[in-house]
């Protein structure tokens, strides 16, 4: 068998239901994540860059690194080296606080919010693009679902 029949490439050969959503979950992941990626490489950025900045922008008043590894969509073991390189880009900026000299705050700068900024707009273009055409409700439906997903897993 070459790997293209349907029924092989989406798992419903054999398996449980649960593994079945689950491969489809990650065959989409990948395939939505391509065109990010695309967007991305046009700022030399990587898509966790790309989180941790937006986290930053939700937060003005900055984050402390422990904080910024908590609201990451994937896990990151290195935050430290990731803000490393985003502050060598100017992108962020760190901090110690005064309060607690152990506690390293993160706030994005100047050219971190310039760079979400010509980004935006091409990264809702492929939201748009690649889920668009599955309308507003079962959009609405299918963050319900994946939420209940979620919602079980510790």
């Amino acid at each position: 068998m070459n790997g293209t029949d349907k029924s092989s490439k989406s798992g419903r050969r054999g398996g449980c239901p649960e593994e079945i959503a689950f491969l489809d979950l990650l065959r989409t992941t990948d395939l939505l994540s391509r065109g990010l990626v695309r967007v991305f490489k046009t700022e030399d950025l990587s898509s966790t860059q790309y989180n941790v900045l937006r986290i930053l922008r939700g937060a003005p008043e900055g984050l402390a690194c422990g904080e910024i590894a908590n609201r990451m969509i994937t896990r990151d073991p290195d935050v430290t080296r990731l803000l490393d390189r985003l502050e060598k880009r100017k992108l962020i900026s760190r901090c110690r606080e005064t309060k607690d000299r152990r506690t390293v705050m993160a706030r994005i700068a100047p050219e971190g919010l310039k760079l979400l900024a010509r980004l935006d707009e091409p990264v809702q273009t492929t939201h748009r693009e690649q889920l668009g055409h599955l309308g507003r409700e079962q959009l609405r439906v299918l963050a319900e679902l994946l939420s209940a997903a979620r919602s079980q897993v510790t």
